[in-house]
């Protein structure tokens, strides 16, 4: 038997339609980066302050928080998430494959701990986080041929942070609208 898909709305042209937009306007975002690997740790973190500046974020509501390696960003976010400061956290580092499992725990981890943070307190943090097998891939993703992972991840939290803006707006309007307001009527 062949089943046909639930009608979410029956007049598309009414159904709510949610996109964030790349705005750093009015917002503070955080760059936490990770030493190791500076060489390409740091273009990273250039172009995810470039992005946010360009987009309209003020230099001074940029906060860069280095960090020794990339094992230490998920704490060091979680940290800065905890301050209650920031729309959007962006967390650069760059991990390069040797020849022992370290590469498979360290970037897993990481990643999985910036997940877990961004889940935890409700704010986007978006991955700046390299994972390669060369450093020649690094830092062709760090300003080289293929871009900056900086930037893009910058762009990323913009767009999210003014998504949720908007989701948040969206419930308080309705919630204003059902009379669940102030929770007096």
């Amino acid at each position: 038997m062949k089943r046909s898909l639930p009608v979410i709305h029956e007049e598309p042209d009414t159904m709510p339609e949610f996109s964030g937009n790349p705005s750093g306007a009015g917002r503070r975002f955080a760059v936490v980066v990770s030493r190791f690997n500076e060489s390409v740790t740091r273009p990273l973190a250039e172009g995810a302050v470039e992005a946010f500046t360009r987009h309209g974020a003020d230099f001074g509501d940029v906060d860069v928080i280095w960090v020794p390696g990339a094992w230490e960003l998920p704490s060091a976010v979680r940290r800065a998430l905890a301050s209650d400061r920031y729309a959007a956290i962006v967390a650069c580092g760059a991990v390069v494959r040797g020849e022992t499992p370290h590469f498979d725990i360290v970037a897993g981890e990481a990643a999985r701990g910036l997940a877990d943070a961004s889940a935890e307190y409700d704010v986007p943090v978006a991955l700046g986080l390299l994972t390669t097998d060369t450093m020649e891939q690094a830092e062709a993703r760090a300003g080289g041929a293929h871009g900056n992972k900086g930037w893009d991840a910058a762009m990323a939290a913009m767009e999210m942070a003014d998504l949720f803006d908007q989701l948040d707006g969206a419930a308080e309007a309705e919630s204003e609208l059902d009379g669940g307001g102030d929770g007096e009527g």
